[in-house]
């Protein structure tokens, strides 16, 4: 079912979306197209840089947006000007029934792009539903080809079913599919050079990602963080020289470069050295219906109470969704006087 704007449908919309609504444009200027919905805290490993290894308490079943709800917000966000969704969570794949998400979310009029971020694990019986649902691109979280290095770093095992997720994937041409490798010093350094050839073999870009302090252990610092600047001097003294592709979207995390001695793509996502915050267009939505401009941002705007069939008010969604874009600071700030970590960690939020 699409909302359209002057359509209050039989969606359980009380409301009807009547005017055309002003763009999500914030204090500074972004105006925001992307929406990242976490469908879940839940997953089924315990990554160092993202949740605690003991004691995690996931949110209970009932107080997840239902499927219904979640397309619901999309509906009145693509009115308004969303144009990319991605799904995240947690591991978004532990949740049943995400390629029925994933159809209705690619029938929404003003969506034009579906992703989704996963480590992979439980990917491969998963993809041939989702692909034909209608996701179009794809990441996959691969930090180490080292089975001793994984469990470190995840706490778990399961890098055969990554890369079994990633093989899967690439079977699946029209998928746009990349990798995304998180670096910590004391873990997987000298793993980057590996993955850098893994990825060029079988043509995927893999993007190195700065440790932001997001992680539920708290154990984040300057010291276990590898720069991007770092890793591209790594990369181009051992495997071969990069360049810029292109002049760079700053609405996009990554830069990306390319080989100079043949094919490959690497990009870095420096978010603590370099960020990309004067060009983020992105909205975030909790797997229990909080609304965040900014991983680091310490508001949240509950839209869940609009969301049922009989409350549903896209109005009222409208005005939570433009309260929310006008607050957002400049930068999240990490490195100035007075900075702290957001409360949630990363996988409460969604990555």
């Amino acid at each position: 079912m699409i909302l359209k704007q002057n359509d209050a449908s039989d969606s359980g919309a009380g409301k009807a979306l009547l005017a055309p609504p002003a763009p999500l444009q914030d204090s500074w200027g972004r105006v925001h197209r992307s929406l990242r919905i976490s469908v879940t805290d839940v997953c089924n490993i315990r990554c160092q840089y993202c949740m605690p290894e003991t004691g995690v308490q996931f949110t209970a079943p009932d107080r997840l947006l239902s499927y219904d709800q979640i397309v619901r917000f999309v509906e009145v966000a693509a009115a308004a000007g969303i144009q990319k969704v991605r799904i995240t969570g947690g591991e978004p794949l532990t949740r049943p029934g995400l390629e029925q998400l994933i159809a209705r979310l690619a029938e929404i009029e003003g969506i034009q792009d579906i992703a989704m971020t996963t480590n992979g694990m439980l990917l491969p019986k998963q993809l041939p539903a989702l692909v034909a649902a209608g996701l179009q691109r794809l990441n996959i979280s691969l930090d180490t080809l080292s089975a001793e290095t994984f469990k470190l770093i995840s706490r778990r095992d399961g890098l055969q079913q990554v890369l079994e997720g990633i093989d899967a994937a690439c079977q699946v041409p029209s998928l746009g599919l990349k990798i995304n490798s998180l670096v910590l010093r004391d873990l997987n350094l000298q793993d980057v050079l590996e993955l850098v050839r893994f990825a060029r073999e079988r043509s995927i870009v893999i993007r190195f990602i700065e440790f932001m302090p997001l992680d539920g252990g708290r154990t984040w610092s300057d010291a276990r963080m590898v720069s991007g600047a770092e890793l591209r001097e790594l990369i181009s003294t051992h495997v071969g020289a990069l360049r810029p592709v292109g002049p760079r979207d700053l609405t996009q995390p990554a830069q990306e470069f390319e080989f100079e001695n043949g094919p490959g793509r690497v990009g870095f996502i420096d978010s603590v050295s370099a960020p990309f915050c004067s060009g983020c267009d992105r909205l975030r939505l909790t797997a229990e219906g909080k609304l965040r401009n900014c991983l680091f941002g310490k508001e949240e705007w509950d839209v869940a109470p609009w969301l049922s069939t009989e409350t549903f008010d896209a109005q009222q969604i409208r005005k939570l969704m433009q309260d929310c874009v006008r607050a957002k600071y400049q930068a999240h700030g990490i490195g100035t006087p007075g900075f702290t970590p957001p409360e949630r960690a990363m996988y409460q939020i969604g990555g």
